[in-house]
């Protein structure tokens, strides 16, 4: 009985190991879905600008960048503010959705008294009923010496 056992054992493990092996891997890739703008590939950026996982759209930190360079545009936190969430726009148009989508978000401000000047210009791009949960956080040091950076998630149904 014994033996008989710890063959049904192996059996039930080798059958299991062979389903997981047998997951073709562009089952899984299918639902992984990588972008990045034509501008974000000529600034050849390290990183996608956003990557879809199912009904999830994760947008990387934006800065805000002139589209197709590594050059923030220029004045201070309101219009880096507005460059930021013009670049996040596009990607969320992009992928066929819109700032209704987003859901979370999550802000990194060189100086945490700018929080203040960084609302005044977020708030008018979100219906008031439908701002997204957010975090916000002070930043020692953001890339190309940034003031702010934002990081967004949207709900991309299917």
């Amino acid at each position: 009985m014994k033996a008989s056992l710890k063959a049904a054992w192996l059996l039930i493990a080798l059958v299991g190991f062979a389903l997981w092996c047998a997951t073709p891997a562009t089952a899984q890739n299918e639902q992984v879905q990588f972008y990045n703008s034509p501008a974000a590939t000529a600034a050849k950026l390290p990183f996608s600008q956003a990557v879809r996982v199912g009904d999830v759209l994760y947008m990387s930190g934006a800065i805000g960048l002139l589209p197709g360079t590594r050059e923030l545009v220029p004045g201070g936190i309101e219009p880096e503010t507005k460059q930021v969430m013009d670049n996040i726009e596009e990607v969320l148009e992009a992928n066929g959705l819109n700032f209704d989508d987003v859901f979370k978000c999550t802000v990194m401000l060189a100086h945490m008294f700018n929080w203040g000047a960084f609302n005044k210009i977020y708030v008018t791009y979100f219906k008031p009923e439908r701002l997204p949960a957010r975090s916000a956080f002070g930043a020692n040091g953001l890339a190309l010496d940034a003031e702010v950076e934002l990081e967004c998630w949207a709900f991309a149904r299917k």
